[in-house]
């Protein structure tokens, strides 16, 4: 109902080397001064360098674990995806928003939203009518001006890459760079390699969006049509490929075989940022923060799915910062009604009372959609 108090969760996040958190105290104090209660577990914010005390100064309650953090809470604001260890904190009827990922997550996910009529919310399907996606976005900013940071070190000679500097020096070339996808993290990767001079192609199936990046470079950064044969042309002088395209709901397009890994230099270096969405290369697998790389082909393969961690509060701030509007929205009018009232929201409903209610995502994982 309109006007009702809310109560929130924040529980801390318990993947690994998973430093984000949901809520920043400043998001807090925002909805505590709307009339709601937030439950902030004991040093969620700790990894970000937001301290219990800040949480505190704002109003906002400590609680002691995450059961309770789940229990307390209408809404429950995470970062990652629930383990299997949270499943037993959902309270039946909860609203749950966080980056889900169902159409690769394991089926016992759903089935526990299920079994808990939860009603389900992913922060990566949340789209507005012009196909912006308002929550992913400074996610996929912070993840590709991360990227030249996190190349130039697995190009070091020292942690067996190419020992190439990815801007070059007079008389020695720079790194030749290829990223698939254009989107906001295909596109903030390529400003970001192009800015410490390295050598960048982009590749997308949109001829407006490489028109719009040749205009934005003054033609400086190369770009190519998106089909198998540029693609494999493209990857086979790759010192950096990004593997950067994805689609909301659906698992990332397969755009890299094996043979075409196969075709790269000797130790270049394959950051693929699809990974959270099943990944683009044929030989990317999951990694983590502490064993975040591995060498397969002789290629140097970087597959975290969370690569904003390595920025938690950067990560922390800009997320909240996107999600704060839906939650009070949701605080104002209910879920149903912040629903009803806001359409982009609503695309990101995965599961509704814990029937699968998404359309796109049924049809990826073989299912029916409810009405």
């Amino acid at each position: 109902m309109r006007g009702e108090q809310k109560s929130f969760g924040v529980p801390k996040e318990v993947r690994p080397r998973e430093y984000r958190v949901g809520l920043t105290p400043a998001a807090v104090d925002a909805l505590v001064k709307a009339g709601h209660q937030v439950f902030v577990e004991r040093d969620a914010g700790s990894g970000a360098g937001f301290h219990d005390e800040a949480y505190r100064a704002v109003g906002g309650q400590i609680v002691y674990n995450a059961k309770e953090a789940y229990k307390r809470a209408d809404v429950v604001a995470k970062v990652a995806r629930p383990t299997a260890d949270e499943y037993n904190h959902f309270r039946t009827g909860q609203t749950l928003l966080s980056f889900l990922q169902l159409a690769v997550a394991s089926p016992d996910l759903l089935q526990a939203f299920e079994q808990w009529q939860l009603t389900t919310i992913a922060y990566e399907m949340i789209q507005d009518e012009r196909g912006a996606l308002p929550v992913l976005l400074p996610t996929s900013e912070v993840a590709g001006r991360m990227a030249p940071i996190v190349a130039g070190q697995l190009l070091e000679s020292i942690g067996g890459g190419r020992g190439i500097l990815l801007s070059g020096i007079p008389g020695v070339p720079a790194a030749a760079v290829v990223i698939l996808g254009a989107g906001i993290l295909g596109m903030n990767a390529a400003r970001a390699f192009y800015g410490i001079g390295a050598m960048v192609t982009v590749l997308d199936k949109n001829l407006q969006t490489l028109q719009r990046i040749d205009e934005c470079s003054g033609g400086r950064i190369s770009t190519m049509i998106a089909n198998p044969y540029n693609i494999a042309k493209a990857v086979a002088f790759a010192d950096v490929l990004i593997g950067a395209a994805a689609m909301p709901g659906e698992r990332a397009p397969l755009l890299v075989t094996r043979e075409m890994v196969k075709s790269m230099r000797p130790r270049a270096v394959i950051l693929d940022f699809a990974i959270d969405s099943g990944g683009c290369v044929a030989t990317s697998r999951p990694t983590n923060h502490a064993n975040p790389s591995y060498i397969e082909e002789d290629i140097v393969h970087y597959c975290v799915p969370n690569v904003p961690a390595l920025v938690a509060r950067t990560a922390s701030y800009a997320l909240s910062n996107a999600v704060l509007p839906y939650l009070l929205l949701i605080g104002e009018q209910g879920v149903e009604g912040a629903r009803q009232s806001c359409a982009e929201l609503n695309r990101g409903v995965n599961t509704h009372n814990g029937q699968l209610v998404h359309p796109t995502l049924a049809a990826v994982i073989g299912r029916e959609a409810a009405l």
